[in-house]
């Protein structure tokens, strides 16, 4: 599954933000324990190892780039 925003590579999985929120995004990520960090040519790049890893990244990134209604829209399916 491909989701939107995120492209695969062999090593890592660069994921797609403003670069304004660049900082915020890595530095949340740190303190979930994953292994992210910026590249040379200044993408954001991070280590999944699992499904887990997979949806943190994915939530970390929703906070960022999804509208509030979407943000509340998704609460209310996680709650049915």
């Amino acid at each position: 599954m491909r989701l939107s925003g995120y492209q695969s590579t062999v090593e890592s999985l660069i994921v797609r933000v403003y670069p304004g929120d660049r900082r915020q995004v890595h530095r949340r990520l740190k303190e979930l324990s994953l292994n992210a960090w910026c590249s040379a040519d200044g993408q954001l790049r991070v280590e999944i190892n699992n499904d887990v890893e997979a949806a943190q990244v994915h939530s970390v990134r929703q906070q960022f780039v999804a509208s509030r209604a979407e943000l509340v829209n998704w609460l209310e399916q996680c709650w049915e």
